[in-house]
């Protein structure tokens, strides 16, 4: 298996009435349904379900928004924010798609000179 396929297939899930205060680094796509305080980067992809809340900032190569974020969000590809959504703050992205009923309050920034995820990961 090559190596990105690896990464593709691992996932990383905080369910629903977890809370978790803290930051968390991941090589792997991630799902938040429960509640995240802290930073949350990753080299794949985020979703975060419709009872998923985060405070913090994000960083990844694609992010879903179903739930809530309050923070910075930067997305190196595609920021697709769903009728649920509800994002307070600062997006950085190179695509973004906002569906009816999403709610975003705060500034967004659309470029594709931003430096890629890989090259902020420290993990």
């Amino acid at each position: 298996m090559a190596r990105s396929e690896e990464i593709s297939n691992n996932l990383n899930i905080i369910g629903s009435g977890t809370s978790i205060v803290g930051n968390i680094v991941s090589q792997g796509d991630v799902r938040v349904d429960g509640i995240l305080e802290g930073n949350l980067t990753t080299q794949s992809k985020i979703v975060i379900g419709a009872t998923g809340k985060i405070v913090g900032e994000i960083k990844c190569k694609d992010c879903e928004v179903s739930g809530s974020v309050r923070g910075k969000i930067k997305v190196e590809n595609l920021l697709m924010l769903r009728a649920t959504a509800t994002v307070e703050g600062e997006i950085r992205t190179s695509k973004l798609a906002i569906e009816p009923d999403a709610v975003f309050t705060g500034t967004c920034s659309m470029s594709t000179t931003e430096p890629q995820v890989e090259e902020q990961y420290n993990g």
